[in-house]
């Protein structure tokens, strides 16, 4: 990959990070979604209608309640949805629009689907692309582009893998 165009690295470094969410994802187990470490978690939830919503507050507590993988699905769900409305040129939708699909396997299958519809926007952007202004997460800060959005959506998916794969094994191990 030597001289390798911005697109090209930044999509390595996305290709990188899911290689090592599909590990986690490979050998997640339903109950490991809605199973809770400690009794002050964030969690998905059924509504009355059925509908699957995470908790959450406007200013984020402190201490930072533990996620649970479910919560951190639809966190990843969350945050890639509006980033690829935003890099689609669509109107994002708000937060309270985007919801858990209600199970681990609808989940993962969710995003592996946002994985693809992200790879088709990474596969259409040039150099020049990458040096506008970026819409989100920045609110159209002159100082961030396209690029640095493409490397917090890496540096984001990164965190969060990272969180579902050690709630995984701290389940597992809890239970041997």
């Amino acid at each position: 990959m030597k001289n390798a165009s911005q697109p090209d690295l930044l999509r390595w470094q996305f290709e990188l990070t899911w290689s090592l969410f599909e590990y986690h994802l490979e050998r997640l187990e339903p109950e490991d979604f809605l199973w809770e470490p400690t009794p002050y978690c964030w969690t998905v939830r059924p509504n009355q209608d059925g509908t699957w919503v995470p908790d959450w507050a406007e200013t984020e507590p402190d201490p930072v309640p533990v996620p649970t993988i479910g919560w951190l699905s639809w966190h990843i769900g969350w945050w890639w949805t509006v980033s690829i409305d935003h890099a689609q040129g669509r109107m994002p939708r708000e937060r309270t629009e985007i919801t858990w699909p209600g199970d681990g396997t609808a989940a993962i299958e969710w995003l592996r689907g946002l994985r693809a519809d992200w790879l088709a926007v990474l596969d259409h952007l040039t150099d020049t692309d990458l040096d506008a202004t970026a819409p989100f997460p920045w609110q159209n800060d002159p100082d961030h582009t396209i690029a640095h959005m493409l490397a917090w959506v890496n540096a984001e998916l990164m965190k969060n893998v990272t969180e579902i794969g050690q709630l995984r094994l701290l389940r597992a191990a809890s239970a041997a």
